[in-house]
C-alpha cells in the first residue's frame, strides 16, 4: 500500500455513501435501496480497515501509514492523518460496527434515508478523530460526530428521545469548546516560545514541549474536561444514561462501542502524551474519579429498573477502569486501557444489541415485566450469558484480560485505588447476575410465554462478537503485539519529561533546551 493514502480514503469512503444516500430520489424512501447502498459503503471501509490492520506493522511503535497534506497553509493547519497500536483497534472497532448496525437491525418505517446517511457521517467523523495527528483536524473530527448522534437520538429515539439528544449536545459542546480553548493556547504558546512556525502536530508539540509547568497543567484541565465529558467521566457523566436509553439500538451500540472512546483515546493520544507532566500531577484525582465512577455505576446499574438503563449506566464503571488504567502511567495499566476500550465496545455493543432484540419481541424493557425468557428462547438466553460472563470479566472472555492488566498497572501506581477498584468487579457480577435471573429464570407466563427465539439473522450478529469475544479471551497476544510497541513510545516520552527535576516554582531544566527557564 506504499503510495497510497489508504486512511485518507479510509475516511472519505461513509462520507462519500452519505452523499449518494442524501441525494437518492424520494420515490426509493420505502424500498431497501439506501439501506443496501449503507451496507456497500461500510463493507468497503471494513476492508480497507483489514487491510491496515494485516499490513500494520508489529515491531514499529511510531505513526503508520501518514498522509500528510497542507491544509490552511497561515495557520500551520495540516491534513496530517496516521494509525499506530493505541488507534489501529479502535479503527478495527469502527470498521466492524457499523456495517452489522446496517446489515443486523431492523431499519425505520420512515425517514430511512436521513437515518442511514447520518450514521455513516458519524462513521467518517469516529475514523477521522481516531486517524487525525493535527490537533485542529482531530477537534473538526470530534465535533462532526455531535452532528449525527444528536439527531439520531432527537429523531429516531424514544419517548424523551429530543429531551435525551439535547442534553448529549449540551454536554459534549461545552466540553469541546473548553478543548478548543487548550488547542489554540498550546498552538500558540509553542509558537511563541519557540519562534518556529505555527503548528498543530501532535508530534511536533510535544517534542517541542514548551509550556511552563503551570500552563502545562491549565491546558491539559481543559482537554481533561473536554475528554472527561465524551468518556464520561464522574461526575459530568449525567448525560450517558438519558442517552442510551433513548436512543435507537444502532445508536446505542454505535455510541457504547465507538463515541465513548474517544474521550478515552483522546485522553491518552493527547492529553497525556502532550502534556506527560501535567498528567502525572493529576492522576491520583482522575483515577480517584474513576473508581468513584466504577463504584457508583455498578451500584446505580444494581437499582435499575429499565434493563438498557442497566447497561448503560455499566458503562460508566467498565470506563472507569480505562482512566484508572490510562492515569497509572506504566506499561501494563496502558496497555490494558487500551484492549479494554476494545472489550467495552464489543461486551456491550453484544449486550445493546440483544437488548433491542428483547424490546422487539415484548415491547419493554422494564426487568418487573420479563421473567422465564430462557424457557422458550434458550438461544437467546445462551448468547445473553456469554456475553453477560464477558461483560463481568470471566477467565477465558475478552473482559477479563483488560482488567487484569488495568488492575495490575493501578496497584503498582497506586495501590489503594486498585484495591478499591477491585470490588467494582465483584459489583458487576451482582447487578448482572441478577438482571439475567430476574430476565430469563423463573416461571413464564402472559406475554413471555410468547416470545420467539433468535432467528437465524440474528444469531449471526451476536455470534459475530462472540467470537473476537472469545478469540480475545483465549489469545490477547494477537492484539498486545501490536499495542505494546505504541504504549512503550508513550512511556517512554512521559518518562522522558517526568523524569526532569522539577522546582516548586513549576520551572525546571528542559532536556529540550540548553537555557532552561520556562519549559516543562
Amino acid at each position: 500500500m506504499e503510495g497510497f493514502p489508504i486512511l485518507t480514503v479510509l475516511i472519505f469512503v461513509p462520507l462519500v455513501g452519505t452523499a449518494v444516500i442524501s441525494a437518492l430520489p424520494a420515490r426509493f424512501e420505502k424500498a431497501t435501496v439506501a439501506r443496501n447502498t449503507a451496507v456497500g459503503f461500510s463493507l468497503v471501509t471494513l476492508v480497507l480497515a483489514a487491510i491496515v490492520l494485516i499490513d500494520f506493522d508489529t515491531a514499529i511503535g511510531s505513526l503508520q501509514f501518514v498522509d500528510r497534506a497542507t491544509w490552511i497553509a497561515p495557520s500551520g493547519i495540516q491534513w496530517l492523518v496516521g494509525v499506530n497500536g493505541i488507534s489501529i483497534f479502535m479503527v478495527a472497532l469502527t470498521a466492524f460496527l457499523f456495517p452489522l448496525c446496517f446489515i443486523f437491525l431492523k431499519q425505520p418505517e420512515q425517514n430511512r434515508r436521513p437515518y442511514f446517511a447520518l450514521i455513516l457521517m458519524l462513521q467518517s467523523g469516529c475514523l477521522g478523530a481516531f486517524l487525525a495527528q493535527d490537533l485542529f483536524l482531530f477537534f473538526v473530527f470530534f465535533e462532526v460526530v455531535l452532528v449525527p448522534m444528536y439527531f439520531l437520538i432527537g429523531r429516531f429515539g424514544h419517548a424523551r428521545a429530543k429531551f435525551a439528544s439535547a442534553k448529549f449536545f449540551i454536554f459534549t459542546m461545552a466540553g469541546s469548546a473548553l478543548m478548543l480553548v487548550g488547542i489554540l493556547a498550546v498552538a500558540l504558546l509553542t509558537a511563541n516560545k519557540t519562534g518556529a512556525p505555527l503548528t498543530f502536530d501532535v508530534e511536533s508539540l510535544a517534542i517541542a514541549d514548551a509550556l511552563s509547568v503551570a500552563e502545562a497543567r491549565w491546558v491539559f484541565l481543559a482537554f481533561a474536561i473536554g475528554f472527561g465529558v465524551k468518556v464520561p467521566l464522574f461526575p459530568i457523566h449525567i448525560w450517558l444514561p438519558d442517552a442510551h436509553t433513548e436512543a435507537p439500538t444502532a445508536g446505542s451500540i454505535i455510541l457504547a462501542g465507538v463515541l465513548l472512546k474517544l474521550g478515552t483515546y483522546g485522553f491518552l493520544r493527547f492529553g497525556i502524551f502532550l502534556f506527560p507532566e501535567a498528567a502525572d500531577f493529576f492522576a491520583p484525582v482522575l483515577m480517584g474519579l474513576a473508581v468513584v465512577g466504577i463504584l457508583y455505576g455498578a451500584v446505580v446499574a444494581t437499582m435499575q429498573k429499565d434493563l438498557k438503563r442497566l447497561v448503560a449506566y455499566s458503562s460508566i464503571a467498565h470506563l472507569g477502569f480505562v482512566v484508572l488504567g490510562l492515569f497509572a502511567l506504566n506499561s501494563q495499566g496502558i496497555s490494558g486501557a487500551v484492549l479494554q476500550m476494545l472489550n467495552h465496545g464489543l461486551s456491550t455493543g453484544a449486550l445493546f444489541l440483544l437488548v433491542g432484540y428483547l424490546y422487539e419481541r415484548r415491547h419493554t424493557r422494564q426487568i418487573s415485566e420479563l421473567e422465564g425468557i430462557q424457557k422458550v428462547a434458550p438461544i437467546f438466553a445462551a448468547l445473553f450469558t456469554v456475553v453477560m460472563l464477558s461483560s463481568i470479566g470471566l477467565p477465558g472472555l475478552n473482559g477479563f484480560v483488560g482488567e487484569f492488566l488495568i488492575l495490575l498497572g493501578a496497584f503498582d501506581a497506586h495501590r489503594w485505588f486498585a484495591v478499591v477498584a477491585t470490588s467494582g468487579v465483584i459489583l458487576a457480577a451482582v447487578y448482572l447476575l441478577w438482571a439475567y435471573k430476574r430476565v430469563f429464570h423463573g416461571p413464564v407466563e402472559g406475554e413471555n410465554a410468547k416470545t420467539p427465539d433468535l432467528k437465524w439473522k440474528e444469531r449471526i450478529g451476536v455470534g459475530l462478537f462472540i467470537v473476537p469475544i472469545v478469540l480475545i479471551g483465549v489469545y490477547p497476544r494477537l492484539l498486545l503485539n501490536r499495542i505494546e510497541p505504541a504504549v512503550d513510545n508513550t512511556i517512554a516520552h512521559i518518562q522522558n519529561v517526568i523524569g526532569t527535576e522539577i522546582d516548586l516554582t513549576g520551572e525546571h531544566e528542559s532536556p529540550h533546551s540548553e537555557e532552561g527557564g520556562e519549559h516543562r
